[in-house]
């Protein structure tokens, strides 16, 4: 499903002093595929903030996160290390950090260890608020639990985001207990694509973009057809295809 990409609101300021931001969230599977096409992505989304899933976590992950960080024009907020476990967040320089939460999560026997970057930042004049990235467990039980960790993520302050790989459908448990709680951003503002896996037959929604209610939700979805995102570059990046929202925030 794709309702068009045109009339993307730009970021900046809103109306009666309120802020725009541009967030994108990407899995971008460790940087194993066509890094290149990546970075042409991301930087034609024009994002403020980058929720990264699957950045390199085994080899010189420090080196990796910076080099996409360089490469994109932005600058490392939170995550990239061994207590977010491969979410990581990028900003724009100038993004003020006020405070780092990454946590890393309970882990189950046997499976992937998992964590959640997460800081309190504000964007050009905007009320400070949370970002957290996160990518969840492939366990069915286990994702469950990290999504009631996301609620308590999110109330860290009034103002909040969560954003994500959650290998979950709309329809499952958590993502429903999410939603109960927290905005659905492609929901509340649809707009350009809907099904995010996989890049080549896009068929399953399971990369999105969560909200509190103080933040308006202007658009959100999978930037088809926006200007300078290639279709091929698209299914070159990574595995998955990136979610782009524009929200819009109280002035700080």
């Amino acid at each position: 499903m794709t309702t068009g990409s045109t009339g993307l609101p730009p970021s900046g300021p809103g109306p009666d002093g309120s802020r725009r931001v541009r967030l994108l969230s990407y899995n971008i599977r460790s940087l194993r595929d066509d890094r290149q096409a990546l970075v042409r992505v991301i930087r034609a989304c024009e994002p403020d903030l980058v929720c990264v899933q699957e950045s390199p976590r085994y080899w010189r992950p420090k080196g990796q996160a910076a080099w996409l960080a360089r490469r994109t024009g932005l600058v490392i907020l939170a995550g990239g290390g061994r207590i977010a476990a491969g979410p990581l967040l990028l900003g724009r320089p100038g993004t003020d950090v006020l405070a780092v939460h990454d946590r890393l999560l309970p882990k189950t026997r046997g499976l992937h260890a998992r964590g959640f970057a997460s800081a309190l930042v504000r964007v050009a004049g905007s009320a400070p608020f949370t970002v957290t990235s996160c990518h969840l467990s492939l366990d069915a039980d286990e994702r469950l639990a990290q999504f009631e960790l996301l609620l308590d993520q999110a109330g860290i302050a009034e103002l909040g985001v969560v954003a994500g790989d959650f290998n979950e459908h709309p329809d499952g448990r958590g993502w429903r207990l999410l939603a109960a709680r927290l905005r659905d951003g492609h929901l509340a503002a649809p707009w350009g694509g809907t099904f995010t896996s996989v890049p080549e037959n896009p068929y399953q929604r399971i990369d999105a973009v969560f909200t509190t209610p103080g933040i308006q939700v202007l658009a959100c979805g999978v930037p088809h057809g926006l200007p300078g995102v290639g279709e091929a570059d698209l299914r070159a990046a990574t595995d998955h295809l990136p979610v782009l929202a524009v929200l819009e925030l109280p002035a700080g």
